[in-house]
């Protein structure tokens, strides 16, 4: 829906996917095909080629006048990664909508399912990652790659989700990195850190233990380059720095725990998935993986008793 908008907007987007167009939606309507007969064409088919897409993309960049995107599952950026890092190093303006990012990608199973990739890739200098919750997260996160000096990644979900806002409050949130989605309604007692597909589980999780009578802020994070970067007022009015026993912070993300600590302290709670994933339909992995609002509430009402959160 974001391209749409964009491509009409923007001739000098250039598209592409490495074989991957119908699942990565990249294509839209403005575009016709680049081919030996059509130099005009701004889509480009890469065929299974993730490194040679994303050392293209590079070229293309750095020779400046475009502004290259292309698709593929995040998990394959393990193909792409040596040119997503030269995407770094040169300060380029390349955009990789890397879809199928979670367990949510279902029946493929464990080969396809990214675990450690969101942190691996958060982990690279001059890059920015992006994982937004919804349409409206989705299209700012669009709007800050296109402003960028340097490479984006849009890790994007294969399943539905419903929308998290409904409409743009005059401020891109998610230029913050990470904003309050969602305030305590009771005395403020724990805050939920979800990004993508997970901001639904973590507003969910949250009406269930406002409900047991706990105040609990649910903040969504699609970036944490960005949100590192903001002032030091901001970030403590987000993640106030408080004794551990005042406010419990809790990450939630379908990946890797590893990194997370960074906002929930050593003695938070951090809720993912530390293995392989496991072929099944999105709804059963989650479940299998104990993400879903049941089990993450049960989780966090035994962490808070165990470590004396009144």
């Amino acid at each position: 829906m974001a391209l749409e908008a964009i491509n009409v907007a923007i001739p000098a987007t250039i598209g592409g996917s490495a074989d991957l167009t119908g699942s990565n939606n990249t294509k839209t309507k403005a575009l016709e095909p680049l081919t030996a007969d059509n130099y005009g064409g701004r889509y480009v088919y890469y065929g299974i080629r993730e490194f040679g897409m994303a050392a293209a993309m590079n070229g293309m960049a750095l020779h400046g006048g475009v502004i290259p995107y292309g698709g593929t599952f995040l998990v394959f950026t393990d193909y792409a990664r040596p040119a997503i890092r030269l995407s770094a190093l040169q300060n380029a303006r390349v955009i990789y909508v890397m879809t199928h990012d979670s367990i949510g990608l279902g029946e493929d199973g464990p080969t396809h399912q990214p675990i450690e990739h969101l942190q691996s890739l958060r982990a690279m200098p001059q890059l920015e990652v992006y994982r937004p919750a919804d349409a409206v997260e989705t299209a700012e996160c669009w709007a800050l790659a296109l402003q960028s000096e340097g490479p984006s990644i849009l890790a994007l979900t294969r399943q539905n989700l419903r929308p998290v806002r409904t409409e743009a409050m005059g401020e891109n949130l998610s230029a913050r990195g990470g904003y309050r989605v969602k305030a305590a309604e009771n005395a403020r007692k724990a805050i939920l850190i979800a990004t993508g597909s997970e901001v639904e589980l973590a507003l969910d999780t949250a009406q269930k233990l406002e409900a047991a009578g706990i105040g609990t802020d649910v903040v969504s994070m699609p970036c944490t380059e960005r949100f590192d970067a903001q002032p030091w007022e901001y970030r403590e009015d987000i993640l106030p720095d408080v004794s551990n026993r005042e406010i419990l912070r809790v990450s939630i993300e379908a990946g890797t725990t590893f990194g997370w600590e960074r906002y929930t302290g050593l003695h938070g709670l951090r809720i993912g998935i530390d293995r392989f994933g496991v072929s099944a339909p999105a709804p059963d992995a989650y479940q299998f993986f104990g993400l879903t609002p049941d089990a993450i509430t049960a989780r966090v009402l035994d962490f808070m008793q165990k470590r004396g959160i009144q």
